[in-house]
């Protein structure tokens, strides 16, 4: 069975001030869904699973339906803050989503097997499907899972603060412990550093951290969902609170039910948080389709 690839793309953009998922970067409209997406192909991947909100979903069909959909199979999936297990109250006036594991457990429906997850937004590069491809083929089950890890120096944007995932590993590359780091930014004095309590903790340049770049198998669904209802009786009252993917790995991780290979990759990330990132990813692309990465014309 060819792996999936979970895309997630529901996200409304509040920092960038636009939906970035259908933005144009390439030379002919290219998303960086669209750099992905090919990367996939190439790799062995045979579906795409898009998770998007109801309100664009219609406008994202029309960007994305033409231009890959005989090249891989396609699906749809819509992640909406009602989208919760029966019996359980929420805050009433609460507007923001349930974050990145909830999303992922929306494509449940229309995934069997392995799967990988990536956000809309980043671009992640060549070799870091291929990687994936080749721990799908030998490694991947419903007890052993990964991560694949960039730098944390080349993660951070020039124009505000990153959210990240920061992997903590052993001797052997096995995933000890995720965290969830917040608003993780560069000082003025060189230093990096992020919110924690009353003050703040420091990592360095060289930090393993997240991307969303994950291998799952199916059981990750089931899983997700126990820690969902956990997540929902005790934070469901919150505004702002959210179900992120490293803290279902990092509480799989801690009760022995898995283990999760940390897989670095050789390829180069960049991604847009900012209007300002978009210059900078437009340059990089453009570097790689001059390179012979890419075609100048992606699905031409």
């Amino acid at each position: 069975m060819k792996p999936t690839l979970v895309v997630l793309a529901a996200g409304m953009g509040s920092r960038y001030g636009a939906l970035k998922q259908m933005d144009p970067f390439g030379p002919n409209g290219e998303t960086i869904i669209d750099y992905s997406i090919y990367d996939a192909i190439k790799a062995g991947f045979g579906k795409v699973v898009f998770i998007v909100r109801e309100s664009f979903l219609g406008a994202f069909k029309e960007v994305f339906d033409d231009k890959f959909g005989d090249k891989i199979e396609v699906a749809y999936v819509t992640q909406e803050i009602d989208k919760i297990p029966e019996g359980i109250e929420i805050n009433p006036e609460r507007a923001k989503p349930w974050g990145t594991a909830h999303a992922v457990m929306m494509a449940a429906e229309e995934t069997e097997g392995p799967f990988a997850v990536i956000n809309a937004d980043d671009y992640y590069g060549v070799d870091a499907y291929q990687t994936l491809a080749d721990f799908f083929k030998t490694d991947v089950s419903k007890e052993h899972f990964a991560v694949v890890g960039y730098k944390l120096v080349n993660t951070l944007s020039d124009h505000g603060t990153v959210n990240r995932g920061v992997c903590y590993s052993d001797d052997d590359g096995f995933l000890e412990e995720v965290v969830e780091c917040i608003n993780i930014k560069r000082k003025e004095n060189n230093e990096i550093a992020y919110p924690d309590g009353d003050g703040e903790s420091l990592l360095t340049e060289e930090t393993l951290v997240s991307m969303n770049l994950w291998a799952f198998d199916a059981r990750f669904f089931d899983n997700a969902e126990r820690m969902f209802i956990e997540f929902l009786e005790e934070r469901g009252m919150e505004l702002k609170s959210e179900f992120f993917i490293p803290l279902v790995v990092d509480q799989l991780i801690q009760e022995g039910r898995i283990k999760t290979t940390t897989l670095q990759s050789n390829a180069n990330w960049f991604g847009v948080t900012y209007q300002e990132d978009k210059p900078v990813v437009i340059a990089k692309l453009n570097k790689l389709i001059d390179d012979g990465v890419y075609p100048k014309n992606l699905w031409a």
